[in-house]
């Protein structure tokens, strides 16, 4: 027998690209085959995000890297570029692609394969992967898979990515294709003789001065004549191997020779692809002429309308905020109850003294209190997800534009922004698509205006404490209807500031163009989104709640230490044994400057804390409530804060003002130091961060001061 029987082959490794259109399911398709097993970071020397994933099939591991969307190959972005880089450059140092898979939505593939057979000319081996195929069929599509395969000549696999249908037969056909990639006949695209006989002296140049193969140098010939932006950036980036004088001269008198010929080079490549596409579609697919006209015009008509659209819009987040105030107080008092008993359980494990303290009024205290409202957060995303998974989502982008157009920017500037309703840091990364730099800079520097989830806790335990029962009209209560005021503040208060930017910050001053493809509306997957829920429920647990823990533990040894008692204040009034503290001293210090705004040391320490992330803001007012009530277990925090008395006066501490107050504070300021430290990685500069430090805070300030006096002399 001979020994090398016994010994196992070596596991093979392949890397894969994943690319695709915006609105394809790409993402999906990503989670369906890498399930768990993914991870973020970025590409190097850059801050865009780079998305990696890993599966094992048949004894072959495969990395898997998600792409930023793109139409084209031509970029227009940082984000297209990226991909663009990664899909041609054969000696790229990001990453070496063995095979590329491109995502297509089966429904509308006239638009999707302009992007494939692009690809198809870089010569790599490349798979078709046809999602949405249910879609597809609802509107009357017969897709002959075998007929597209042959015509194009590369593999074509059939998927519905949200329901896992296709994906075991994607992970074959990848790992089959990775074993016999020199077998390959992918077609390429064909043009008539005397254009081609024109692209010639183009093609050879870039042959000799490149390391591109002949076919996707032809590919390049033919962009290069059609489009002076695929000129401006490959020009740019290959400016120390190619002379870009010989270039363009080259180029100029390819354009002139068509002219000889009466055919318009203008456009030239995506006319020959897409009579190549329609050509192809005519063989391939059939329509039911039995469906009816799509409803998502229809719908259209309605959730788009001028009028109609901001009202249905505003009826749509009343709802969710009057779901999350109503159902998910039973949740939130679960955990409340739980927290009070593992307080108790800490108080007999624990002997009395300075750990018990920490456990308790500390850890126990600190980190409950914000894990309180982690239903309601969970409940904001589920909803959000749900408006994005249906499509609805991209009509208010597109909606939006109208009103970001009065500002200076564009709608380009509006997917951004909404991201940054789950948390500003992704929110401003998202602003490397807005192709303008001052429009991008302005996009910026607005986006920690909108209301982002860390603000919620905030918002929920001050709207609980303080705004009072009831509701308009019997349909909204008064504290569903507060939060959506304040997401409204964000929204006006960065359009205002928008406006101001426009006419202060030098610098290109019209907004870029912005074409959207409204993706068709789609029934959402419930699974993808608790799916979603689940994971920024471990994002907050993990890396907000290892801040929140760091920072409670700190202040509670602010909030402990001098240990002293007895003594009286200028007045003789007691004074209580935490103002005698390290962070009772500096919140003393600090009060005169917030008293104006009815703030008092209390919140002057949770606004220093809450720079570190909003939510410790909770935390830090029940480990001081805490350790003011020292007691087994934790005081209930919405009751503390109604409760508190001045003790002058014997009036309550807090009012209905303050609380509004501190509220429109949190709208406007900038409080939080990731998002200082993510926009001066984008700028480059720490000229921008300390700007918005300062306008932010000042607006803030201003804008408490005048609600809060208001308030005053209202009564």
């Amino acid at each position: 027998m001979n020994p090398s029987e016994n010994v196992s082959s070596p596991r093979r490794g392949l890397t894969v690209a994943l690319v695709g259109n915006p609105n394809t399911g790409k993402t999906s398709v990503f989670n369906s085959l890498t399930g768990l097993h993914q991870k973020v970071g970025n590409y190097p020397g850059v801050t865009v995000e780079k998305k990696t994933g890993s599966f094992t099939f048949n004894d072959t591991d495969v990395e898997l890297i998600d792409l930023p969307g793109l139409y084209s190959l031509v970029p227009k972005s940082l984000d297209d570029k990226i991909a663009s880089d990664i899909l041609t450059n054969p000696k790229n140092k990001i990453s070496v692609i063995d095979i590329i898979v491109l995502v297509a939505d089966a429904s509308n593939l006239n638009r999707n394969l302009y992007l494939l057979t692009q690809i198809m000319d870089i010569g790599k081996p490349v798979i078709l992967a046809l999602n949405m195929m249910d879609v597809a069929k609802r509107n009357g599509l017969k897709i002959d898979v075998a007929c597209l395969q042959e015509e194009l000549g590369v593999m074509v696999v059939p998927v519905v990515a949200k329901k896992n249908k296709g994906i075991d037969e994607l992970r074959r056909g990848i790992v089959t294709l990775g074993g016999k990639q020199d077998t390959l006949k992918t077609r390429h695209l064909v043009v008539e003789e005397k254009f081609s006989r024109v692209l010639q002296p183009v093609c050879d140049y870039l042959k000799e001065n490149t390391y591109y193969s002949e076919g996707y140098c032809r590919s390049l010939a033919i962009r290069f004549v059609s489009s002076d932006d695929a000129i401006k950036y490959l020009e740019g980036e290959w400016s120390r191997s190619l002379d870009s004088a010989r270039l363009k001269k080259l180029i100029g008198t390819a354009r002139k020779e068509l002219e000889a010929l009466d055919i318009n080079w203008h456009m030239a490549e995506a006319r020959l692809r897409y009579k190549w596409i329609d050509r192809m579609l005519g063989r391939c697919v059939t329509r039911n002429d039995i469906i009816s006209s799509d409803i998502s015009v229809r719908l259209d008509k309605i959730l788009t309308h001028s009028v109609l659209g901001p009202l249905i819009f505003l009826a749509i987040f009343a709802a969710i905020f009057q779901t999350i105030f109503s159902y998910a107080e039973v949740p939130m008092n679960w955990i409340d109850s739980g927290m009070h008993e593992l307080g108790l359980l800490a108080a007999r494990l624990i002997p009395p003294g300075l750990l018990q303290s920490l456990v308790i009024d500390g850890v126990i205290a600190g980190v409950g209190a914000v894990l309180v409202f982690l239903p309601q957060i969970l409940a904001l995303f589920f909803f959000l997800g749900i408006l994005e998974d249906t499509g609805y989502m991209s009509r208010v982008a597109f909606m939006m534009d109208r009103v970001m157009r009065g500002a200076g920017l564009s709608g380009r500037s509006v997917i951004p922004l909404l991201s940054s309703f789950a948390c500003a840091i992704p929110g401003i990364m998202a602003t490397r698509t807005v192709h303008d730099w001052k429009e991008r800079l302005i996009t910026i520097l607005i986006a920690p205006f909108m209301s982002c989830s860390a603000r919620l806790p905030v918002y929920v335990l001050i709207i609980g404490a303080f705004i009072p029962a009831g509701s308009v009209f019997g349909v909204i209560s008064y504290s569903a209807l507060t939060l959506l005021s304040l997401y409204l503040l964000g929204i006006l208060a960065a359009a205002v500031s928008a406006y101001v930017f426009k006419k202060t910050i030098k610098g290109a001053g019209r907004p870029s163009s912005f074409v959207m493809e409204l993706p068709p509306y789609r029934r959402p997957s419930l699974r993808w989104t608790a799916l979603q829920m689940v994971e920024r429920a471990r994002l907050f647990v993990t890396d907000a709640g290892k801040i929140i823990l760091a920072v409670t533990i700190v202040l509670w040894f602010l909030a402990s230490f001098p240990r002293s008692g007895g003594q009286t204040d200028d007045n003789g009034f007691a004074k209580t044994p935490i103002e005698q503290t390290y962070a009772g001293r500096f919140g003393k210090t600090l009060e005169p400057l917030i008293k104006p705004l009815g703030f008092d040391w209390k919140i002057g320490i949770g606004l220093i804390t809450s720079f570190a992330a909003r939510e410790v803001m909770v935390s830090t007012l029940a480990t001081i409530y805490n350790l003011e009530d020292a007691d087994e277990g934790s005081v209930d925090l919405r009751q503390a804060l109604v409760s508190d008395t001045d003790p002058q006066t014997g009036k309550p501490l807090y009012t209905i003002w303050t609380a509004l107050s501190l509220l429109v504070y949190y709208v406007l300021a900038m409080q939080c130091m990731a998002t200082v430290a993510i926009v001066k990685r984008e700028t480059n500069s720490w000229r921008w961060p300390a700007l918005m430090i300062f306008y932010m805070t000042s607006l803030a300030y201003l804008a408490s001061f005048t609600v809060y006096q208001i308030g005053k002399i209202w009564g």
